[in-house]
């Protein structure tokens, strides 16, 4: 008999739909990024209209229900035509439909965002930006490769309230080589000068096959765990104190700002995923696209697509669903461990005796999560706590 999903996972992929649209092209490379990305620019046309054919060729993915949220990430999508931009939320539509409060969100780099871009982007349906400001620090930039120097990161930030962008997200990264906690302390300073809503904080991490791990294989660059550790500290304290809800573990935002789309990863809700690498998520099933532009054109010419897929088993979703809610400030409850098989149910409870002894969960009224002190290992917790 085929397995049925648990209740939770029925009501939660019918519950939000969302759309990610991955731009594939960058500039040039930063030294930890292992997202997939070109930076030549002579297929940037021919990418759209592929990613407006696969979003037809994969209308019954997701459930019929207007879209809660479109993400565009990347790559750079602000290096691409706004009317590009638009073209792709008008399929969507017509696909689709938006629900009127929709969340429309595109990934930004600060040199992007001069006057003339920022007045066309306030003309489209795009209602949030994700700015990828990583340091506003001229030396961290450089060592990053970032396109952008500090002067641009400030400068778009004074300029998106006079174009009504009130809702948008900053990313920075912690845990750099020689970043001192005093570094990192006035990098958070700029939060607070430019009342931030939302904002990202993530610890460098290394990759396999990027500039940083070259770099580290040389021992040119030395990256250290207690470093990252200390400001993901910081982090948390001046969170606190300036009223930022840390509601995931690298996500922190003012009351009412909570990223919507990034939430249906977190909270398992389907998604549909277009674009070379980009992945979707319906509750029973995961796919991937190829991570290759020309592969990816090839196979939409053609009418075909170039993804892999897998229908998940219980266990799959299990840890998934430890993974994502670990994460998450309201953490695991009750109802959705219940959810599972018994033979799930029990391991649960087996094994999250050993933590709760410990202090790296703790149980409240609905259920289980990670306390403060612990937050920085959430992922090692989750692993321990893997059915395998």
């Amino acid at each position: 008999m085929k397995e049925p999903l648990s209740e939770f996972f029925y009501q939660s992929f019918h519950s939000l739909a969302g759309a990610y649209i991955h731009i594939p092209f960058c500039k040039q490379a930063c030294i930890y990024c292992d997202f997939h990305f070109s930076t030549l620019e002579k297929d940037r046309g021919a990418m759209t209209m592929a990613i407006i054919k696969e979003a037809q060729l994969r209308k019954d993915f997701l459930p019929q229900q207007a879209l809660k949220s479109i993400y565009f990430g990347g790559g750079t999508p602000s290096v691409v035509p706004i009317a590009d931009i638009e073209k792709i939320i008008e399929a969507l539509d017509n696909l689709y439909g938006i629900d009127a409060s929709a969340e429309i969100t595109l990934e930004a780099n600060p040199d992007d965002l001069n006057e003339a871009y920022l007045t066309e982007l306030s003309r489209s349906p795009v209602n949030r930006l994700s700015i990828g400001i990583q340091s506003f620090k001229e030396a961290d930039l450089s060592f990053m490769n970032r396109a952008h120097s500090a002067k641009e990161a400030i400068g778009c930030l004074e300029s998106l309230a006079k174009y009504g962008f009130d809702n948008y997200s900053i990313d920075l990264i912690y845990g750099l080589p020689n970043q001192s906690p005093e570094d990192w302390l006035w990098q958070m300073e700029h939060l607070k000068t430019f009342d931030i809503p939302h904002f990202s904080a993530y610890a460098l991490t290394v990759e396999s096959k990027t500039k940083l791990a070259y770099l580290q294989a040389k021992g040119a660059v030395e990256l250290k765990d207690e470093n990252a550790a200390k400001h993901f500290e910081l982090l948390q304290d001046f969170a606190k104190k300036e009223g930022y809800e840390h509601y995931e573990l690298s996500n922190f935002a003012r009351p009412g700002k909570r990223a919507v789309h990034n939430g249906s990863y977190w909270e398992g809700t389907a998604y549909l995923g277009l674009g070379p690498s980009a992945h979707s998520y319906n509750g029973k099933e995961r796919s991937w696209n190829v991570a290759n532009n020309a592969l990816y054109l090839k196979a939409l010419e053609q009418d075909g697509l170039a993804l892999e897929k897998e229908i998940l088993e219980e266990k799959d979703r299990f840890n998934e669903m430890l993974m994502t809610r670990l994460r998450l400030l309201e953490g695991i409850s009750e109802r959705e461990i219940n959810s599972f098989s018994p033979v799930f149910q029990r391991h649960w409870l087996k094994e999250s005796r050993k933590l709760l002894a410990t202090g790296k969960l703790v149980q409240f009224s609905e259920g289980y999560r990670i306390p403060s002190e612990w937050r920085f290992f959430s992922d090692g917790i989750a692993a321990d706590l893997f059915y395998t």
